[in-house]
């Protein structure tokens, strides 16, 4: 996600998915959050899943609250697509969804989204020479840092949203007992061939842009991000949200600004088609071969899947597929928001009663308006 969409998220989040209840929030307006300071984890080389090898290796992350004396109440956030771990910052505090007086909650910022190691900022394997990385490979590195760096062998929940929920799927099986609870939103354990459809159009988009180069132009890519950007838009919602949101004397002023939000150079396109690529390559139950309804026998953790059923942007049949298999407790955001469907449902309350408590949250609806 660019900035637009990046904002958004982390502007709506703190509303809906917010564990305090919407009263207090009305006579009590949330205060800016307090963003942690960024740290950077120096791996050194950091193997992929492919046998090629990122150098020079560095995760960046950030942590609040206390990691308890048992070292038993972390909580890892990886980010979503093009997100930064700053952005889930208003999900994070005291009585938030991810409560600093009871967790250690570790961001982190995964590979290719320019602010960790990235095709954008590598000094030794700049653009495309940096090499095309997975789902498993972000998973890999935030399984060094916990290990290696925060020395911790156990956490108390993984959970992430849209890219961040892929990784979530991915580390319930690659690390089966290394957490307790897991909460994937708006993720997915393996891309459909719609997924694939969407990213491809829009790494297409960007390479046809006459700046591009083969990842080497240095000039705006105003056209490549033009089309991307409205790729992204028509995707992030569904037909209905737009146009309930966007009257049709209203579409191009809508269209302006929906592109003007997207910019770039081949240079963070190299970023954003990186990151788009590894989803595209998320297979999970072809990793272990084995079936999506064979995959929950890999698993011990309890695990909450929260999808929107019409999510044009991460498919959320094999999540629901997973959820079903595994009997495990079910949130469908029933909206016309799709993938930004928790701008209009209150999810938090039940992500934190599930990280409290996983045997007292149980599958169900949540409908809302657009918003």
């Amino acid at each position: 996600m660019k900035l637009a969409i990046r904002l958004a998220m982390a502007v709506v989040l703190v509303c809906t998915l917010s564990a305090k209840p919407a009263r207090a929030q009305e006579s009590n307006p949330p205060l800016k959050p307090v963003v942690p300071p960024l740290q950077f984890a120096n791996l050194g080389d950091l193997k992929l899943q492919s046998g090629k090898v990122i150098h020079d290796f560095r995760l960046a992350y950030r942590t609040a609250g206390t990691l308890n004396a048992a070292k038993s109440n972390t909580v890892l956030f990886p980010t979503w697509l093009g997100g930064k771990s700053e952005d889930l910052a208003n999900l994070i505090g005291p009585a938030n969804v991810f409560d600093t007086n009871k967790y250690f909650v570790v961001t982190i910022d995964a590979i290719g989204n320019g602010v960790s190691s990235s095709p954008s900022n590598s000094k030794t394997q700049p653009r495309l020479d940096f090499p095309e990385f997975t789902i498993r490979d972000m998973v890999e590195s935030e399984y060094r840092l916990a290990t290696e760096v925060l020395h911790v062998t156990h956490v108390h929940a993984i959970t992430g949203i849209s890219m961040g929920g892929m990784q979530t799927f991915e580390w319930i099986v690659a690390y089966p007992d290394f957490m307790d609870v897991a909460v994937p939103i708006v993720g997915s354990p393996q891309s459909t061939a719609y997924d694939k459809l969407l990213w491809t159009s829009q790494i297409d988009a960007l390479k046809l842009d006459p700046e591009w180069k083969d990842g080497k132009g240095t000039k705006s890519m105003a056209g490549g991000y033009a089309i991307y950007a409205e790729i992204e838009s028509m995707n992030i919602s569904s037909p209905a949200y737009r146009v309930a949101l966007t009257p049709p004397g209203d579409f191009a002023t809508f269209l302006t600004k929906a592109r003007a939000d997207y910019k770039g150079s081949a240079l963070s396109a190299c970023d954003d088609i990186r990151q788009r690529q590894a989803i595209m390559s998320l297979d999970i139950p072809g990793e272990y071969s084995t079936t999506l309804a064979d995959l929950p026998k890999r698993v011990h953790a309890k695990v909450f899947v929260v999808v929107s059923p019409e999510d044009h942007m991460v498919n959320p049949e094999p999540a629901i597929a997973y959820a079903k298999a595994s009997g495990s407790p079910l949130l469908l955001m029933n909206t016309p928001c799709g993938h930004l469907s928790p701008d209009c449902v209150s999810t938090g309350p039940l992500v934190a009663q599930f990280l409290a408590n996983p045997s007292s949250v149980q599958s169900q609806t949540l409908s809302g308006p657009a918003k």
